[in-house]
């Protein structure tokens, strides 16, 4: 054999080698585990409902809903100050009323000046209504040692009777600002009103307003303050007596007033009922990221993003075509691209459940990398996600086990 002949042997098999590798390197890189799924709750009792924030020095909070007795719960939580690793978990005793429900979720929230304030949901039915709720909210002013005695959300008091499906978030001025679903209206429009309240320094929530109706009765809801100190609030709307679509509304002063609601996707979805799976939205500071599920115009779970100042939606784009894709939450990294979490049914061979499944989309919206969080095994829903202070993303979610469900969670840096 001559030596040129063998040169070009070796050429040949490099290429093909070259070739191979090419062929073999996955489309999508894959998410670092920076830790493995781990247990936030308490061993051997029902838990379930996370939900994730930062305290004033970017610390992570995290509360969920514990089982404390065979058929008695408490909200507690737990901080972790390199957003890794959790301390031991602390109960709220002046939870005592919360109850179970994921989608009409409890939360925790500090304030710049290391206030801590929990809102959290009850059951509250009456003759007219056995399905309605009842929201309060319970302080704390030394770090979580001592707590308010829980006081209903509305400042109206007994002239709120069923309220449901809320969110809050730290206000321009640094007080809490809170919305919530009302059964009070002012017409005989379908669909729930929504409020706003907000804190007026320890005293408490002592304003709201009625800022919509005609809102879906029993789909979460969500508020967002972005880097503009403008006020974003988006939930599901029934419009035209039927069709159950996401809208928009901005404040630019504050809160005092909002912009007229606005479609953010024009999904024409027709349904008499409640799919119970609200909309997930984050703001950066250069545009807003929405997430959410709709089956008009085909189902699955979709997103789009609009500039800061919330002037017109780009077309949506699909991230999951799974009709039982639902219950999104999103993320925004320090570099302006999203990661939207959520939870979708599976089905191999017996095997049944929900898994948790998370895609990362370029600060334009491009779709980078979908990955599965949760194996093919068991049951996991209710992803809530935070990007910790050293750029790495936390997910928490439900893990449901056949002794007993489980808060879990997880840390993960992109590639």
């Amino acid at each position: 054999m001559t030596t040129i002949f063998r040169q070009r042997i070796l050429r040949l098999s490099c290429l093909a080698l070259l070739a191979l590798f090419v062929a073999s390197t996955p489309e999508q890189p894959s998410l670092r585990i920076t830790k493995t799924p781990t247990r936030l709750s308490l061993p051997g009792k029902a838990a379930s409902g996370p939900y994730l924030t930062t305290d004033r020095q970017g610390n992570v909070l995290v509360s969920w809903v514990q089982a404390v007795t065979t058929d008695g719960y408490q909200l507690y939580y737990a901080r972790s100050t390199n957003g890794v690793d959790f301390g031991t978990p602390r109960a709220i005793p002046t939870t005592g009323k919360v109850y179970v429900h994921e989608e009409n979720l409890s939360k925790i929230a500090g304030k710049p000046n290391g206030d801590l304030l929990v809102i959290f949901s009850a059951g509250n039915p009456s003759e007219h209504n056995h399905h309605a709720g009842m929201l309060y909210y319970t302080q704390s002013f030394d770090g979580g040692e001592h707590w308010t005695e829980a006081r209903q959300l509305s400042p109206s008091g007994a002239a709120s009777t069923d309220e449901r499906y809320f969110d809050l978030a730290v206000l321009p001025d640094g007080e809490i600002g809170a919305i919530w679903l009302d059964a009070r209206k002012d017409s005989h429009q379908e669909g729930s009103s929504l409020y706003l309240a907000r804190t007026q320094g320890r005293k408490g929530f002592a304003q709201e307003q009625r800022v919509s109706s005609g809102l879906c009765q029993c789909c979460r809801t969500r508020i967002q303050v972005d880097a503009a100190r403008q006020i974003h609030l988006t939930y599901r709307a029934i419009l035209n007596d039927s069709i159950r679509d996401m809208v928009h509304q901005v404040s630019a002063d504050g809160g005092k007033s909002f912009s007229a609601p606005q479609r953010i996707s024009a999904d024409n979805w027709v349904i008499r009922g409640c799919p119970h799976t609200g909309p997930a939205m984050m703001a950066d500071g250069e545009r807003i990221h929405f997430a959410w599920h709709t089956q008009g115009g085909g189902p699955g779970l979709y997103y789009t993003q609009s500039p800061g100042s919330g002037g017109g939606f780009a077309p949506r784009s699909t991230v999951s075509s799974t009709p039982s894709a639902k219950h999104p939450q999103l993320g925004v990294l320090p570099d302006g691209s999203a990661v939207v979490v959520w939870d979708e049914r599976y089905e191999q061979g017996e095997a049944k459940g929900f898994r948790i499944a998370l895609q990362h989309r370029s600060k334009e919206g491009k779709a980078l990398l979908t990955q599965f969080l949760t194996p093919p095994q068991g049951s996991a829903t209710h992803p809530v996600i935070l990007t910790t202070k050293a750029g790495q993303l936390l997910v928490a979610y439900t893990q449901h086990e056949e002794e007993a469900d489980e808060v879990r969670y997880q840390v993960l840096g992109l590639p």
